[in-house]
C-alpha cells in the first residue's frame, strides 16, 4: 500500500510539471560562470580578502555584523587542526603569541602549507571524496595490497601543489597523458579506490547475465566517481531512464559507460626507473601486436630471420634431453605409482583431493643439469586419456620443486628454478605458477585435454652433480579442487646455459620440422608470434620487477576469469538499465548539457581505450567547464567552514542545495581557474586569512533569529575534531606520534586467515604499543567490512561509498568509545610519563598538560581541580580525563 501511494504521488508530480527532467530551470550549475564585481559594503575596515566582501555584503543587506575575531590561541589551534590536522606545540602556541608583527598570522599560514603534514591532511579529504579503501567490500572482502601507493600519491600530490588540472587528468587518464610519468599511472587508483565485487567479476563465466550486470554497475562505480568528485553531478541518476530533475539524458550516461569499457580493477605494473618503463612499454606494444596478429609484424624480415635461427636452435637442443630413470616414487596421498618401459609413471587407485607425488633417482644420466622437463603424458587406458587424473582430464600441478641430496648434507638443497615455459597454458592457470611458492594457484591445461603437454623450468644457475647425490622431484597439488597429473616424465637437459630450451606443442614440433619453403603464409606467422611471445616473455621477466598499484588498468596478469578484453567492451543503451534489452551501441562522450562544450569525443574508429579517458579528462578540465571549477572551490569551502557555499558537494543539480553566496561561487571558481592556476595552496591561503574564518563562534541572539543555521557566516561555526583529528592529537599530546611517510599501510588489528576470502581481523587483539599504533591515521589501514570500532564511532568512513560530507555526530557510543578505548587509555599513560618527565612537581605537570592538549594555560580553579584529581586517581586518569573534555574534542 505504501509503496502504491508513492508510486502515486511520484506521477501526480511529474505530471505536474514539477520532476521536469531536461526541461529543468533550476539549472544555475550547468551555466557559465559568471564575473562578479566585489560588492561595495559599509564596513570597509572588516574585510581582509575579496572574499570577505562578498560575505560582508549578504551580513549587511540582513543587518547581521560578523562576529569579532577569535582569540590568537584559538585561531592558530584552528588553523593548525584545519591545514595539517594536528595541534600546535606550546612552543609553537608561545612563539606566535609573542610576535607582534601584524603579518605573523599569515606567516603562520605559509609555515603550515609548506609543510609535509599538509598533503596528508588533504588527502584524508580526498579519500573521502574517492571512497578509498584497502579491501574489496561486497561478500568476498579481500584485502588490496597494492592499494597504498595511490594514498602516497595524494600526498605527494597535495604538497607539491599539483595544479588542480593536470590532478583531475592524472587520475582519469594520467597513463596517457603523461605516460614518461610513473606517478600518473599510480593516479589511477582513483577509478579503482570504490569497492569491487570479486565473486561476480572475478569467480563466475564470462558468458553469463550476472557477469554482464556486475560489469555495468562496475563501470557504474567509475563514472559516478568521477563526475560526482570532479562535477559533482548525479550521472547515475539517468542509467535507467532520463535523469528526472537534471538535464542530462540516459543516452549521456551510457556515453559515460562507454568511456570506462576498456578497464578493470587490478593490480597495475608501474616502473619508476625512466629507462625500464621505455624498454617495457616497447616490449608491452610489441607483446599486443604480436597477440593481435599483426602480420606486418609478424611477417617482417626481423621477424621471419628470428624465427628460422629459434627453430635451428629449438632442434639442436630437443636432441640434448634425457629421460630420468626413477627409483623412488610414492605418492603422499595413496595413490598407486607404477614405472613404465618409457620412464614415465603412472598413477591409478585412489584419487585423493590432495597430493604430493616424490619422483627420485640416484645417477642422472648427465654431470651438469641447466633445465628440467615435466611431460604430462595421455593414458589410452581411461576414458578421456588425460593426461590429469580429473575427470575431464584436467590437472593442477600447484608446484614444482627440485631438491638435491648430497653425501653427508643434513638437509637437502633446494634448487631455483626460473623461466618456465609450457605449450599450453590454462587461462588463469599460467605455468609461472607452478613455481611461485603459493599452494593456492597451478599449472593447468582445460580444454586442451586428451592430448600430451609439457612444461619447461630452467634452472637458475647450471647444476653439477656431486658424486653420490641424489636428485628428487616434488610434484604437488595443494589446494584440493583439481587433482595431479595422471602420468609425468622427467627429463633433464645439459646444454650451455646459453641455450634456453623451451617447451613446445606437439603441432608446433611439426612445423619446426617442415622445411620453411613449405610453409604457408598462416604457419610463418605462426611460428613466428610463437617465438616473438617467447623473447618477449623472456626479455620482460629479466627486467626490474615493477612496482605494482591497484588500480584501473586494461594490460594485467589474468587472474582465474578476470581478464584483459583487449579493447574497449561494446556498451549498449539499456532500455529501463536492464542488461538484457539494449536499444543500440553507446559512442564514448561526456554531458550535452554543458553548451560551451561538446559532449562528442569524435574519437577514430578502433581507437584505444585510453583516448577515450584522455578525451573525458581533457572535456573535465576544460575552462569553459564551469561544473569543475565551481566544485572544487565549492570542496574547499566546505573543508575550511564545515559546509559548502553549496551544502551538497556532489550534488549541484536541482535535488541538491542551492548556492548561499552564488556570486562569491562564481568569483572564487574564476579566480582559483585564472589567476591562482589551479593552485589549492593559494586557495586555502586565500580562504584562512580571510576574516570571516577568523572570526569566533559566538552567535549573538540576533543572528540566532535571522540565520539561525548560521548560512551567512556571522560567526565562525563550532566544529568537533573528526576521528583522524582525534586520534593523531591524542599521538601528539602523549609524545607518541611517529611523522614517518608513506609506504605499506598500518594494520592496527590481528590479521588471521578465514576460511572463507575475507580474512578474520580482530581490533581488541592488537598491540597499542607496536610501531604501527604510532604513526598518523591517514597511513592506517581501511577495512571496508570490518571498520575500526573506534574510529567508526567517529564518524570515519569505512569507503563503502562516496563521502562527500562526514557525519558530525555527537553520541554516548562516542563518549564510551573515547574513555575506554585501549588505545585512548594507554595514550593517556604515555601522556602522563611525558608529563613527569618534564617536571616532578605536580603543579608544573598540571600547566604542561593543559597547554599540551588545550592549547592554553589552566584556570586557578582547574589546576586545583586536576592536581587534586591527580593526587587521587593518578596522573595517567587525570590526563584520560583531559583527552576526554569537550575542549579537546572541539574546536572553538
Amino acid at each position: 500500500m505504501i509503496a502504491r501511494l508513492i508510486a502515486t504521488l511520484f506521477l501526480l508530480l511529474e505530471g505536474a510539471g514539477m520532476l521536469m527532467g531536461a526541461e529543468s530551470t533550476n539549472t544555475w550549475a550547468f551555466n557559465p560562470l559568471q564575473p562578479a564585481k566585489l560588492p561595495e559594503v559599509q564596513n570597509q575596515r572588516w574585510p581582509r580578502t575579496s572574499v570577505d566582501a562578498f560575505i560582508l555584503s549578504a551580513l549587511e543587506k540582513a543587518q547581521l555584523p560578523p562576529s569579532a575575531e577569535a582569540d590568537k590561541r584559538t585561531l592558530l589551534r584552528r588553523v593548525y587542526f584545519d591545514l595539517i590536522g594536528l595541534p600546535p606545540t606550546p612552543a609553537e602556541v608561545r612563539a606566535f603569541l609573542a610576535d607582534p608583527a601584524p603579518q605573523a598570522y599569515e606567516h603562520v599560514v605559509d609555515h603550515l602549507l609548506d609543510s609535509p603534514r599538509y598533503g596528508e591532511r588533504r588527502a584524508r579529504h580526498w579519500m573521502d571524496v574517492a571512497h578509498f579503501a584497502e579491501t574489496h567490500g561486497h561478500d568476498q572482502d579481500r584485502i588490496r595490497t597494492n592499494a597504498w601507493p595511490y594514498r602516497d600519491y595524494l600526498i605527494n600530490s597535495f604538497n607539491s601543489d599539483k595544479p588542480y588540472a593536470r590532478f583531475v587528468q592524472e587520475q582519469v587518464a594520467g597513463d596517457v597523458l603523461f605516460p614518461e610519468d610513473a606517478n600518473a599511472t599510480v593516479a589511477l587508483g582513483f577509478l579503482a579506490a570504490g569497492p569491487w565485487d570479486e565473486s561476480s567479476l572475478r569467480d563466475i563465466r564470462e558468458d553469463t547475465i550476472d557477469r554482464q550486470v556486475a560489469r555495468y554497475l562496475d563501470r557504474d562505480d567509475m563514472l559516478t566517481t568521477v563526475m560526482q568528485s570532479f562535477t559533482s553531478t548525479t550521472v547515475q541518476c539517468a542509467r535507467c531512464h532520463d535523469h528526472k530533475f537534471d538535464p542530462i539524458p540516459q543516452r549521456d550516461y551510457y556515453a559515460l559507460q562507454a568511456v570506462f569499457a576498456g578497464v578493470d580493477r587490478a593490480n597495475r605494473a608501474y616502473d619508476v626507473d625512466n629507462h625500464v618503463r621505455q624498454k617495457r612499454r616497447e616490449l608491452l606494444a610489441l607483446r599486443q601486436k604480436v597477440e593481435a596478429g599483426d602480420t606486418n609484424v609478424l611477417l617482417s624480415a626481423a621477424a621471419q630471420t628470428e624465427a628460422t635461427a629459434m627453430i635451428r636452435d629449438f632442434l639442436m637442443v630437443n636432441a640434448q634431453w634425457k629421460t630420468l630413470h626413477p627409483e623412488v616414487f610414492v605418492s603422499a596421498g595413496g595413490s598407486t605409482m607404477t614405472r613404465q618401459e618409457d620412464d614415465s609413471i603412472i598413477a591409478s587407485g585412489h584419487q585423493p583431493e590432495k597430493d604430493v607425488y616424490t619422483i627420485s633417482v640416484a645417477t642422472p644420466p648427465v654431470p651438469v643439469i641447466t633445465a628440467i622437463r615435466i611431460e604430462a603424458l595421455t593414458d589410452a587406458n581411461i576414458p578421456t586419456k588425460g593426461p590429469g587424473r580429473a575427470n575431464n582430464g584436467n590437472f593442477h600441478l600447484s608446484e614444482i620443486q627440485m631438491l638435491v641430496f648430497e653425501p653427508n648434507a643434513i638437509q637437502p638443497r633446494e634448487i631455483t628454478l626460473i623461466h618456465p615455459s609450457a605449450d599450453f597454458e590454462e587461462n588463469g592457470q599460467p605455468i609461472r605458477q607452478a613455481i611461485d611458492k603459493d599452494e593456492k594457484t597451478a599449472w593447468g591445461i582445460y580444454p586442451k585435454v586428451g592430448q600430451p603437454h609439457e612444461a619447461i623450468f630452467e634452472l637458475a644457475q647450471p647444476l653439477e652433480i656431486p658424486a653420490g647425490a641424489r636428485l628428487t622431484f616434488l610434484l604437488k597439488q595443494t589446494h584440493g579442487e583439481i587433482h595431479l597429473l595422471r602420468r609425468p616424465r622427467l627429463s633433464v637437459f645439459a646444454g650451455p646455459p646459453s641455450i634456453h630450451p623451451i617447451a613446445v606443442s606437439d603441432e608446433m614440433k611439426k612445423l619446426m620440422q617442415t622445411a620453411a619453403a613449405e610453409h604457408t603464409p598462416e604457419q610463418r606467422k605462426m611460428i613466428a608470434s610463437f617465438f616473438l611471445k617467447r623473447r618477449i616473455r623472456r626479455e620482460l621477466e629479466a627486467l626490474p620487477r615493477p612496482s605494482l598499484v591497484y588500480a584501473a588498468a586494461a594490460d594485467y596478469e589474468p587472474d582465474s576469469n578476470l581478464k584483459p578484453f583487449g579493447g574497449p567492451r561494446p556498451i549498449q543503451v539499456l532500455k529501463r538499465g536492464e542488461v538484457t534489452k539494449p536499444i543500440g551501441p553507446a559512442v564514448p562522450g561526456a554531458l550535452s548539457c554543458i553548451k560551451s562544450l561538446s559532449a562528442q569525443f569524435n574519437l577514430p574508429d578502433g581507437e584505444s581505450e585510453g583516448l577515450r579517458r584522455a578525451a573525458l579528462a581533457r572535456w573535465i578540465t576544460a575552462p569553459e567547464n564551469p561544473l569543475t571549477w565551481r566544485s572544487i572551490v565549492n570542496r574547499a569551502w566546505h573543508e575550511h567552514f564545515g559546509r559548502g557555499l553549496v551544502d551538497t558537494p556532489n550534488d549541484f543539480g536541482k535535488m541538491g542545495g542551492a548556492p548561499s553566496h552564488p556570486e562569491l561561487l562564481d568569483w572564487l571558481a574564476l579566480w582559483f581557474r585564472d589567476q591562482a592556476h589551479g593552485s589549492l595552496k593559494q586557495l586555502d591561503r586565500l580562504l584562512v586569512t580571510s576574516s570571516v574564518y577568523r572570526q569566533d563562534c559566538h552567535a549573538s541572539a540576533t543572528a540566532q533569529s535571522i540565520d539561525a543555521d548560521n548560512r551567512l557566516l556571522s560567526h565562525f561555526n563550532r566544529t568537533r575534531l573528526d576521528a583522524e583529528q582525534v586520534r593523531d592529537a591524542v599521538l601528539a599530546v602523549s609524545g607518541g606520534l611517529d611523522l614517518r611517510m608513506g609506504g605499506p599501510s598500518d594494520m592496527q588489528f590481528d590479521l588471521q586467515a578465514g576460511a572463507h576470502v575475507t580474512p578474520k581481523i580482530d581490533y581488541t587483539k592488537f598491540n597499542v604499543d607496536s610501531p604501527t599504533s604510532h604513526r598518523r591515521s591517514v597511513y592506517r589501514f581501511l577495512f571496508r567490512t570490518l571498520p575500526d570500532p573506534f574510529m567508526d564511532a567517529l564518524d570515519c568512513p569505512a569507503g563503502d561509498q562516496l563521502t562527500p560530507v562526514r557525519n558530525t555526530s555527537v553520541t554516548v557510543q562516542q563518549a564510551l568509545a573515547l574513555w575506554n578505548n585501549a588505545f585512548v587509555a594507554r595514550q593517556a599513560e604515555h601522556f602522563a610519563e611525558r608529563l613527569e618527565q618534564q617536571s616532578k612537581d605536580l603543579d608544573k605537570q598540571v600547566v604542561f598538560a593543559f597547554e599540551l592538549a588545550l592549547t592554553r594555560p589552566a584556570r586557578a580553579d582547574e589546576s586545583q581541580e586536576f592536581a587534586a584529581y591527580a593526587r587521587k586517581h593518578g596522573l595517567a586518569s587525570a590526563c584520560r580525563v583531559l583527552l576526554n573534555s569537550n575542549e579537546f574534542i572541539f574546536l572553538n
